[in-house]
């Protein structure tokens, strides 16, 4: 149980490394950024959606059977 509460980062740790971003990317860049991933994030979604339909299409083709 105490090496899992030694992954989780502090408050201190996570505003250091939001600093860390500002410094590397820039205040332009970073909403750029949260756009592609938020992008990124959607076409996964979508795309898990579609194989999963088509799973479900193909069990249902193999029980009418």
């Amino acid at each position: 149980m105490n090496s899992l509460l030694l992954a989780i980062p502090g408050g201190a740790s996570i505003a250091l490394i939001v600093v860390a971003i500002l410094l590397l990317f820039g205040g332009k860049k970073i909403p750029e950024l949260m756009r592609g991933i938020g992008k990124g994030i959607s076409e996964f979604k979508k795309g898990k959606n579609e194989i999963e339909n088509e799973l479900n299409d193909t069990n249902e083709n193999k029980e009418d059977n």
